[in-house]
């Protein structure tokens, strides 16, 4: 990761903010802004952690900071540690560490074993900006935490970055959600891994996820969550990318656009294409539109591709569907507090009925595309290609990038959608 000091910006800063309060180090605002108290924290943790307290967060000060964002480290035995002793120390429950651990015998434990040791508060941030490295940190904190989760990668970005995935459930019927298509939605992606995270932790305490019980859930389905598709734009939006060649062309990019705010307008993958336009459903037709609109060449927003799935996120996304049997997909956007649940005179069997229960349950109208936004997009094709139920989910209210004070109320709206399209499917 980047060195940040004094003077640094952006969603880096807010993440090392996030992991120095959660160590107890850090009590002022999560701004992003590496000030004064940011600084003083980071030499306070320097030092208990005995590394020279320079106030400069380089590869060591990361590599300690990290597990407060994964949510757990890895702890080796020593004479005498018990599950009771380690969960009173370090904050946490006997049934989290037992849960981390599913294959030792805590009552034969070993001098010299090493265990996963979560820490006692929940690893999906929902105050900070998002990014393809806390994504990351968090799948992989997900996974230790809860061992049945499966990760995987589906692809590459334009910059090369994993396009990585999580799945929940051992069921035959397979479901797919995703989130963040567009760069300046990213808001949803803490959406689908804060469901994701509360569905393991509702499975594997034997509870319900909204009304519905999680253990019945984990066997009829499996769920599979592409949570960020788009992590290259993500990160140039919250100012994890802020320098660099890709940041360059960017600038350029945006330079032929200037009606469209730079960074926060930017939806397209960082090449300058729409993913949600890049899907082969009419995409000619959707090229008509947006051409007639003056996005003709690469642009923050709008511009279609050079052909369908040019883009290499759409079309991992593309590839992904296709080696799957997914029975019903959800397509995370913001804003509008919108359900659309139809492709042009395609009707999937119950997708009607499916998408009234989900709009009953979070209050979202369910409506039909309008005209310039109804080809070329990821549900459409699915639809298209498959008959099955696919909804576009356009969560929140406001302008893009939305801020996380809506995160709250946009979380609560969705739980109902996102149980209804498990339960249902």
């Amino acid at each position: 990761m980047d060195i940040l000091r004094k003077g640094s910006r952006g969603s880096l800063v807010s993440m090392a903010q996030l992991a120095l309060r959660r160590a107890g180090f850090y009590s002022g605002p999560i701004d992003g802004i590496f000030g004064n108290q940011t600084q003083a924290a980071t030499r306070y943790f320097q030092y208990a952690n005995h590394l020279p307290t320079d106030g400069v967060i380089g590869p060591e000060t990361w590599r300690l900071l990290e597990k407060y964002i994964k949510g757990y480290f890895r702890y080796t035995l020593r004479r005498g540690d018990t599950y009771w002793m380690l969960a009173n120390k370090y904050g946490t429950t006997v049934d989290a560490i037992r849960l981390a651990n599913p294959n030792l015998n805590e009552y034969f434990l070993q001098v010299g074993q090493v265990i996963n040791l979560p820490f006692g508060f929940r690893v999906v941030p929902t105050e900070i900006p998002y990014s393809s490295e806390l994504v990351s940190l968090v799948l992989d904190g997900l996974k230790a935490r809860y061992p049945f989760l499966g990760l995987f990668t589906y692809g590459k970005s334009v910059m090369g970055k994993d396009l990585r995935g999580i799945t929940i459930g051992k069921g035959d019927r397979q479901v797919f959600y995703n989130a963040a298509h567009h760069a300046n939605e990213w808001i949803t992606t803490p959406v689908v891994l804060k469901f994701v995270e509360d569905y393991a932790y509702a499975y594997a305490n034997h509870e319900s996820i909204g009304i519905e019980d999680a253990e019945v859930l984990y066997n009829r389905t499996t769920l599979f969550v592409a949570p960020l598709v788009n992590p290259d734009g993500v990160d140039l939006v919250t100012g994890a990318l802020s320098s660099g060649e890709y940041y360059r062309k960017a600038i350029a990019i945006a330079e032929n656009y200037p009606a469209v705010r730079f960074p926060e307008g930017w939806k397209a993958n960082i090449a300058g294409t729409d993913l949600n336009l890049n899907y082969p459903a009419n995409w000619e037709k959707a090229k008509e539109l947006k051409y007639a609109q003056g996005f003709v060449s690469p642009a923050p927003r709008d511009f279609v591709g050079t052909a369908p799935l040019s883009a290499p996120e759409s079309k991992a996304v593309y590839d992904l569907t296709n080696e799957h049997d997914f029975r019903l997909i959800l397509a995370y956007h913001t804003q509008g507090e919108i359900i659309y649940w139809k492709y042009l005179d395609y009707d999937p069997p119950r997708a009607l009925e499916i998408g009234q229960l989900m709009s009953e349950r979070s209050g979202y109208p369910l409506e039909l595309t309008p005209e310039y936004s109804s080809y070329a997009g990821y549900k459409d094709w699915f639809i298209e290609t498959f008959n099955r139920p696919g909804y576009t989910i356009e969560a929140g209210e406001g302008v893009s990038p939305l801020p996380l004070s809506q995160f709250g109320k946009i979380y609560r709206d969705n739980l109902g959608i996102l149980t209804t399209g498990l339960a249902e499917a």
